[in-house]
């Protein structure tokens, strides 16, 4: 259920690195319980941000949630698709509804996320 190229966060952050770029997105269990989602705030080209600051916001129909950034790095490129059609979030949460892009900064922290199966299993508790 959890593409195996990707790592995890408790927070239910993606991040799927080529090289020193990793796309970063929610996961399908993040966009499950947060419901019918119809508002996603991007973060701005150019940013720094840390593990763990928050990247942007989602609002769906029953809360608002924040998105964290899962590794540090500057924020290079923004799905800029999803201001008109957020519920892609809902529809394609670890494919076409990646949120931002970063150059990272240090790829060794994709090490300390959890991989598929670490997450998989997290969830299920």
């Amino acid at each position: 259920m959890y593409p195996k190229h990707m790592r995890y966060t408790k927070e239910h952050e993606w991040v799927a690195a080529v090289g020193d770029v990793g796309a970063i997105g929610i996961t399908d269990f993040a966009q499950h319980e947060l419901g019918d989602i119809v508002y996603v705030e991007l973060p701005e080209v150019g940013r720094h941000v840390k593990p763990g600051e928050t990247l942007g916001t989602i609002e769906s129909v029953k809360a608002v949630s924040e998105v964290y950034a899962p590794v540090s790095g500057v924020v290079t490129e923004v799905n800029a698709a999803l201001a008109d059609a957020p519920e892609t979030l809902n529809k394609d949460p670890h494919g076409a509804a990646w949120i931002c892009k970063l150059r990272l900064k240090d790829p060794g922290e994709l090490d300390k996320l959890m991989d598929a199966d670490a997450y998989a299993g997290f969830v299920a508790k």
